[in-house]
């Protein structure tokens, strides 16, 4: 089904920076709203529930599973996240630009699903690089760290599906990038059809 909305994805490998340039991104352009994931982990440091994401226990969330209530959802790094599919439906047939903050397995869920979704994968400059970012975070024990730098060399062959890559050097290069990718799939010639139907019809544009 086609929506008026445009879909973006964004993946990346723990410590990337994903999170961070998604907000940044949300903080400048006001038609785009995150879709707040459903997990099973505990809050970090000053996150609340509804807003970073709806915490839930494992019952619920295969509850919801159950009952075909997320769009996608996944196991990483041990806890589950999950997308509503209602939520992200509504907000696209309103017109809203979503844009999904998630891991590869998700993106390949979503694009199975909506074919005209727009996937970004966000690449750091290197393995070493990465591992300093996550250190520098300073969320996470020796052994977590280990865990994501395994599960981040296991994730990044995957970057081959996705339809753009963004390599983050630096952050505000990056978010230039992230900016383009947007601009340029609100203007394809599907997206403008979906968006101002009213337009195509008075000037015979099939």
């Amino acid at each position: 089904m086609d929506f008026p909305g445009n879909l973006f994805v964004v993946a990346a490998p723990s410590g990337a920076g994903k999170s961070s340039l998604v907000q940044k991104l949300l903080s400048k352009d006001k038609g785009i709203q995150l879709s707040i994931s459903y997990t099973t982990r505990a809050p970090r440091g000053q996150e609340l529930d509804g807003r970073e994401y709806v915490f839930v226990d494992r019952a619920e969330f295969q509850r919801r599973i159950d009952a075909g209530d997320f769009l996608e959802w996944a196991e990483v790094h041990g806890n589950l996240y999950g997308t509503s599919r209602h939520w992200l439906r509504q907000r696209m047939a309103q017109g809203v630009d979503v844009m999904l903050e998630i891991d590869w397995q998700g993106a390949e869920q979503v694009k199975r699903q909506f074919s005209n979704a727009v996937s970004v994968y966000l690449l750091p400059p290197s393995f070493e690089e990465l591992e300093a970012r996550l250190q520098r975070r300073g969320e996470d024990a020796a052994d977590v760290i280990a865990r994501r730098l395994r599960d981040a060399r296991l994730e990044t062959p995957h970057a081959s599906t996705f339809d753009f890559i963004i390599v983050n050097h630096d952050f505000a290069h990056a978010l230039r990038d992230l900016q383009s990718i947007v601009a340029a799939q609100r203007l394809r010639y599907s997206a403008q059809r979906r968006a101002h139907p009213e337009v195509f019809k008075a000037l015979g544009i099939l």
